[in-house]
């Protein structure tokens, strides 16, 4: 490998070792074993070899997640409550990259860039989650699947993945995320009630 290439592997052991946030330019040299001004010369910043490492790897995750995180069982609900299973799983299984992206998100909220791209991945996110959840292909699904589906999904992701890192004795199963959507769509069709 190359610099550039020595670089991105030693920014990804730094993201697993130390997160995004506490990964020094020091850090990324030492690991990739080049000096520090390689960074600059390859990357640009500290910041812009970091994002493209994080995103690597959540390319890689992404690219097998369908065959690990798809939901198997005799019934919709018990497809779906086992893909929360698989999915709460796999944070444990990757915290390091969950934890990296959280701490990214807080970084992009100072980093238009990053922030650009980081709201960019959330849209194709929402179509695809939509398209995967409704059954259809990404260009059949439709508009308020993506916006609705989509958005209902991926904040339940954000929200459950919080839950399963900080509490994971405590953090729901899939179980209980289908049993509480339905208490949920019970609760939106039952009529206003008039009273105090």
């Amino acid at each position: 490998m190359g610099n550039r290439e020595d670089l991105l592997a030693g920014a990804r052991r730094c993201l697993e070792e130390k997160g995004y946030l506490r990964t020094t330019v020091r850090d990324i040299a030492s690991a990739a074993g080049v000096s520090m001004a390689a960074i600059g010369y390859h990357y640009g910043s500290r910041e812009a070899l970091l994002n493209q490492a994080l995103f690597a790897a959540m390319d890689d995750w992404a690219a097998t997640a369908p065959a690990r995180l798809t939901g198997r069982g005799d019934s919709t609900e018990a497809r779906y409550a086992d893909m929360w299973d698989r999915k709460i799983h796999d944070f444990g299984d990757t915290r390091w990259l969950w934890i990296a992206s959280v701490e990214a998100f807080v970084h992009a909220q100072s980093s238009p860039e990053l922030l650009a791209v980081l709201a960019e991945s959330q849209r194709r996110s929402r179509r695809m989650v939509a398209a995967q959840l409704a059954g259809v292909a990404e260009e059949d699904v439709a508009e308020e699947d993506v916006r609705g589906l989509g958005s209902v999904h991926l904040a339940l992701l954000s929200g459950v993945m919080v839950q399963a890192l900080t509490d994971p004795e405590q953090a729901p199963d899939g179980a209980s995320l289908a049993q509480g959507l339905r208490r949920m769509a019970e609760l939106l069709d039952e009529p206003l009630s008039t009273d105090g």
